[in-house]
This record gives structure tokens, C-alpha cells and sequence, in this order.
């Protein structure tokens, strides 16, 4: 694990963006019991980590992504990220509405768009990354040329990882399920009972 992840993954803890609960599972919109919960907007709160995470983007757009210039957002969870940077790489900025507005133009895409922007997303959490597509699937419509997908954490499921590889679109996190667990342990966030509980959870989705 290098250091950006490690330090990503102690600020998703000692913020309690992230939980953990192997005996009392939380249950997620979608139906599924999970022993791990994230709430990556607990982030914004901390200058600290807002500001390391923000670099965290910027470097990971110039090394692979060189070309971008248009930062999309997700909504509403990637919409501060996106925008902090998008002023940190000096870049226009846009963000993609769950769904359309209701009323006026009716805008899944707010911000202003010039065809054929090389653009990067910036999501908080992919899971089983339906919501994430959908966005990528918006902006090309918008003859938009997505060049990739940024998250904070991702729960590396199988169904998330073979949606994005089929559509031929990158995907780069800032940590991941397993480094999140390595670092939980080395932290006693977690015993290491506990840990092939949750490590066992994720085993149906692989």
C-alpha cells in the first residue's frame, strides 16, 4: 500500500466517513446487508483531508489523464470534489443531476458544455457502480469525451469492475476495500476476527 492510500484510508476512519459494524450489518438502499458503511461527505468537514484528497485528483488527472479539460462532478457527492479541482487545475466545471430538472431547460448536465471537452469524472464511492455509469452515459450524449472515472473508495466488486472494463473506461481510486481493511487492523478499527467477517461479506460480489 503506498502512502496516499494509507493516509486516505485513516482519514475515511478517524473521520468516520467510514463504519464498521461486522455483528450488526447496516442495510444499503439497494436491499443489501453490509457489515461496512460510507459516508464520504464527512470529508469535506476536515480542511486537512479535503485538501490532501483534492491533490490526490490533481495527480492522478495529470498523470493519466493529461488531456482533460472539463471536471464533471456527480451528484451531489462529487460536486464539491469536482470543484475543488476544477480551481486547482484551473479548469470549467460541470455537474450531472441524478435526474433531469423538472423544470426550465430540463438540464441533466448543468454547467457549460463545448462538444467533444475532454472530461474526467469525479465520484466519492463507487459500489456497484450503476451510478457512476450513468453519468458517464449523460455526458457522452452530450458528445462529451470521457476520458475517465476518479473515486475516494471503491468496494472493488466484480459487477462494478467488468461494467467499467466493458465500456473500455479507466477507473482510478484513492483506496480501496482492501486497503481500507489492512489499515482498520493496523489501527484496531477492527480485530482480526472481525476482519474475515467483513472479508468474507465481499465474497459474494467477486
Amino acid at each position: 500500500m503506498n502512502l496516499p492510500q494509507l493516509k486516505v484510508a485513516e482519514y475515511l476512519l478517524k473521520e468516520e466517513a467510514v463504519f464498521l459494524r461486522p455483528n450488526d450489518p447496516f442495510t444499503w438502499a439497494s436491499g443489501i446487508k453490509s457489515p461496512i458503511y460510507c459516508d464520504n461527505r464527512q470529508l469535506i468537514s476536515n480542511p486537512e483531508a479535503r485538501k490532501f484528497i483534492t491533490q490526490c485528483f490533481c495527480d492522478l488527472i495529470i498523470k493519466y489523464f493529461p488531456e482533460t479539460n472539463l471536471v464533471a462532478g456527480t451528484s451531489t457527492a462529487g460536486i464539491p470534489w469536482a470543484a475543488w479541482v476544477a480551481n486547482e487545475l484551473n479548469l470549467p466545471m460541470v455537474y450531472v443531476r441524478s435526474s433531469p430538472k423538472e423544470h426550465g431547460r430540463e438540464n441533466l448536465v448543468e454547467g457549460k458544455l463545448k462538444a467533444n471537452s475532454k472530461v474526467v469524472v469525479i465520484e466519492d464511492l463507487i459500489s456497484t457502480g450503476g451510478s457512476s455509469y450513468k453519468v458517464v452515459e449523460a455526458l457522452q450524449k452530450e458528445n462529451m469525451d470521457v476520458q475517465g472515472l476518479l473515486a475516494i473508495f471503491s468496494y472493488e466488486f466484480r459487477r462494478a469492475n467488468q461494467m467499467f472494463e466493458s465500456a473500455n473506461l479507466p477507473v482510478h481510486t484513492l483506496t480501496s476495500f482492501q486497503n481500507l481493511l489492512k489499515t482498520a487492523q493496523k489501527l484496531n478499527f477492527l480485530e482480526e476476527s472481525d476482519t474475515n467477517k467483513v472479508e468474507k461479506w465481499r465474497e459474494q460480489f467477486l
